[in-house]
């Protein structure tokens, strides 16, 4: 029998046998991500977790002093290759179904190549009333506006500061149906800012907040408040008593130049309120137009539209001052502001020397100058004056501070020569310390 056959033989009917087999790999189970539900967010500990049920959903769980545990929802995209978080809201405030349907027509906005941030900073777009809940004119950015046009702009002297402080923290609240903002969510909002920590301006917020409110139901924009607080959130606001003693003041004339080399208005605004004690905003509105500094008896007459008070006050100027605000003319050319902005035809923003001088503290500290801020210098320069002996109406005047009672109506005599004479004794003080005598 030959081999061939043999082999043919033998193998009829054997199973055929693979020498080598693939190998086979083992299933990875990987556990399925569930959707959330209203029970597990309630009960979830501190942490981050998704939403698979909408693509960027998150739940941010954490632990704070005030408020204990703070459940939020976050919705969490790309836009043309950059990523962005917008606070949805805060449970219970906010349910889980609420916050689904929020987050997917963020995601609907994301399909139609829309940005959903800019669209619900956008009042009256078709995307900022695509996810506004009753259409914008109830929208919280409607009633912002509504409000700032027909109440601020008509009572307070600087509604615009009160516009920029609704607009900058309500921003999360702007697409809001105005109407579905609940008592818990304005504690939520104004526990967060006191943490920041900010709690005078929480104070603020809350006292627009509920004249605002008020003047949502006054115009039937809604049919009753959230504001329902029984104390102010940032607690008792106690007056600032930081003054500068003479040390500092001598350590500060001396080496203020040297300091703001690089910011020199800095220091010529610094040297000014220290001169004449006026309010940070009338020195950065300061017109050269109210300005007389050729006279022999130099002075600055301020408008009574520029003044806290509402009425117009004149300033005595001593030829110090006189000489820091010709080297401002030096330095504005031919614009009419002595402070003009770096862009624009305007006045130059008064917070910008306010966050300046922050972050020239620590250089002001190296030469044993303590924190201050440009009030500071206003106070400085009222207690200077009670310890030269300056007589305390004329002290108050000084600082244009309102007079109480029958004396504000019976009295109109402006007392510049009065004034005069106090800031010059406080000029030549100044410049006694500064010498080291």
């Amino acid at each position: 029998m030959s081999q061939g056959v043999f082999s043919a033989e033998c193998t009829q009917g054997v199973p055929k046998v693979d020498l080598f087999p693939p190998v086979s790999r083992p299933l990875v189970s990987r556990p399925l991500v569930s959707r959330l539900t209203s029970a597990a967010v309630e009960k979830r500990g501190a942490g981050t977790l998704t939403d698979p049920a909408v693509a960027g959903l998150m739940l941010r769980v954490r632990k704070t002093s005030t408020r204990g545990v703070v459940r939020e929802f976050r919705f969490r995209y790309k836009f043309k290759g950059r990523t962005g978080v917008i606070t949805l809201g805060h449970f219970p405030g906010l349910s889980l179904a609420d916050a689904r349907a929020r987050a997917q027509r963020f995601r609907d906005l994301l399909q139609e190549g829309i940005n959903p941030r800019s669209a619900m900073n956008r009042p009256g777009s078709a995307a900022a009333v695509e996810i506004t809940a009753a259409g914008d004119s109830h929208n919280v950015a409607a009633l912002i506006k509504d409000f700032t046009e027909r109440h601020l702009r008509k009572r307070r002297k600087r509604p615009e500061y009160a516009e920029r402080i609704l607009q900058k923290e309500l921003a999360s609240w702007s697409h809001r149906d105005a109407r579905t903002i609940k008592p818990r969510e304005v504690i939520e909002l104004l526990d967060a800012i006191v943490e920041r920590p900010a709690p005078v301006m929480a104070n603020r917020v809350a006292g627009l907040l509920s004249q605002m409110f008020r003047y949502g139901i006054h115009r039937q924009i809604v049919e009753t408040s959230p504001v329902q607080l029984l104390f102010r959130p940032g607690g008792t606001e106690r007056p600032r008593q930081r003054a500068l003693d003479d040390q500092e003041l001598a350590a500060l004339l001396a080496n203020v130049d040297e300091v703001t080399k690089r910011a020199k208005r800095t220091g010529i605004a610094i040297r000014l309120i220290l001169l004449t004690a006026v309010r940070r905003s009338e020195l950065t509105g300061a017109r050269w137009s109210e300005l007389d500094l050729e006279a022999r008896a130099a002075v600055w007459n301020i408008p009574a539209e520029r003044t806290k008070t509402g009425v117009a006050f004149s300033v005595p100027l001593t030829p110090p001052a006189v000489e820091q605000f010709k080297r401002l003319k030096r330095m504005a050319g031919r614009s009419p502001w002595a402070f003009p902005a770096e862009a624009g035809d305007g006045a130059v923003d008064a917070r910008l020397f306010t966050r300046s001088i922050a972050r020239h503290l620590e250089t002001f500290a190296e030469h044993k100058v303590g924190a201050f801020t440009l009030h500071d210098l206003r106070r400085t320069v009222r207690t200077g004056l009670a310890r030269l002996g300056i007589r305390p109406d004329i002290a108050e005047r000084c600082l244009n501070h309102a007079q109480a009672g029958i004396i504000a109506t019976y009295d109109t005599h402006h007392y510049l020569e009065e004034k005069r004479d106090a800031l010059t004794q406080w000029a030549d003080h100044l410049q006694v310390i500064r010498n080291g005598k």
